[in-house]
C-alpha cells in the first residue's frame, strides 16, 4: 500500500502546520540532490517529500486530501454521478419501472474503461496527472541579489522568460514559476519551474545576515590624523569620516546601507585596514626611527599580562 502524505513526512494526521513545515525542512536537508549527488533513491525520496509538503502546507488542499477528494499526487479522485430518480407527482420514491441504468449513468461509470478497450484492446484506464517540476540553477551577481532586479531564463522548451529577482535573495533560495514545468499527462496541469539561486561573490562586499561588510584600506596619515574618505556602497560612493588615531580593525557603521528585505534593511559595516606604502622611502624610515626613539609604546603589553 502506498504511503500517505503524512507518513512520507513522518508526522501524525493531527500535526500542526508548524510541525509539518519543520518535518519537511529536516527531511529536505537530508535528501536534497545537491547534498547527495548520484543517489537516485534520495532523489526520489526528495521528490516525494516535496510533493507531500506542497499539498499539506496548503490548508485547503490538506482538507481535500483528508476528505479523500484528492490523491497523493494532488489529483482529484473520480466521483460517480447520480441521476435524479425520485421525480413525478406525489413524491413517489421511484418513477416507473426504473432499471439500474436509469439510476446510474452507465456511460459515466464505465465509459473510460470501454473506450480504453476499444482503443487498445484491453488497455488500462489512464488518469490525468500533474506534470513534473523542472529544476534550474541561476547565478545572480551580488548587487542584484541584494537590491533585486530581473534576469532572463531560457526554459527547457526553448522559450525565454524575464525572472524577477526579489531583493535580499541568498544562495540556495528557490524561486517557483507556476505552470512552467513539464506538461501534464492526460490533460493534467503542468508542473512548475524551480529556480535555485547562486549568488556570485563580490570583489569587495560580503554579506552577514542583512548587513554588508567591507574592508576599507586607509593610509598611515589618515589613520593618525583622521579625515574624510570615499567609501563604495551598493547605492554609490559616500563620504565618511575616519576618526583621528584609528587602528586597523576599527569598524564604522553606515545605517541603512545593507541588504533590503521584507523584514527590514541592514547596515554596511566598514572595517578600517591600515595599508603601508608599496615602497618605504628613506624619509619615512628616518621619521619613524626618530619618532620611535622618543615615543616608544607596546601594543602587545596586555597579551603578556594574560600569558
Amino acid at each position: 500500500m502506498a504511503k500517505s502524505l503524512y507518513e512520507i513526512l513522518g508526522v501524525p494526521k493531527t500535526a500542526s502546520q508548524e510541525e509539518i513545515a519543520k518535518a519537511y525542512r529536516e527531511k529536505a536537508k537530508k535528501l536534497h540532490p545537491d547534498l547527495r549527488p548520484g543517489d537516485k533513491a534520495a532523489e526520489e525520496a526528495f521528490k516525494d517529500v516535496s510533493r507531500a509538503y506542497e499539498i499539506l502546507k496548503d490548508p485547503e488542499k490538506r482538507a481535500k486530501y483528508d476528505r479523500g477528494e484528492i490523491d497523493e499526487q494532488g489529483q482529484e479522485r473520480p466521483t460517480f454521478r447520480y441521476r435524479d430518480f425520485a421525480s413525478g407527482p406525489g413524491g413517489d420514491r421511484y418513477a416507473g419501472q426504473a432499471g439500474f441504468e436509469d439510476i446510474f449513468d452507465i456511460e459515466d461509470l464505465f465509459g473510460d474503461f470501454f473506450s480504453a478497450r476499444r482503443r487498445g484492446g484491453g488497455a488500462r484506464m489512464r488518469m490525468a496527472r500533474r506534470g513534473a517540476d523542472v529544476r534550474y540553477r541561476m547565478p545572480v551577481d551580488f548587487v542584484t541579489a541584494a537590491r533585486g532586479g530581473s534576469r532572463r531564463l531560457t526554459l527547457a522548451d526553448g522559450s525565454s522568460i524575464d525572472l524577477t529577482i526579489p531583493a535580499g535573495v541568498e544562495t540556495g533560495q528557490v524561486l517557483r514559476l507556476k505552470g512552467k514545468g513539464e506538461p501534464g499527462i492526460e490533460g493534467g496541469p503542468p508542473g512548475d519551474a524551480l529556480i535555485e539561486i547562486t549568488v556570485t561573490p563580490h570583489p569587495f562586499f560580503r554579506r552577514e545576515g542583512r548587513d554588508i561588510l567591507l574592508d576599507l584600506p586607509i593610509t598611515i596619515d589618515e589613520a593618525v590624523l583622521g579625515g574624510k574618505v570615499e567609501v563604495p556602497t551598493l547605492d554609490g560612493r559616500v563620504k565618511v569620516t575616519v576618526p583621528p588615531g584609528s587602528s586597523s580593525g576599527k569598524t564604522l557603521r553606515l545605517k541603512g546601507k545593507g541588504i533590503r528585505t521584507r523584514a527590514g534593511t541592514g547596515d554596511q559595516l566598514v572595517r578600517l585596514k591600515i595599508v603601508l606604502p608599496e615602497h618605504i622611502d628613506p624619509e619615512l624610515k628616518s621619521f619613524m626611527k626618530e619618532w620611535r626613539s622618543k615615543h616608544a609604546y607596546d601594543p602587545r603589553a596586555k597579551m603578556r599580562e594574560v600569558a
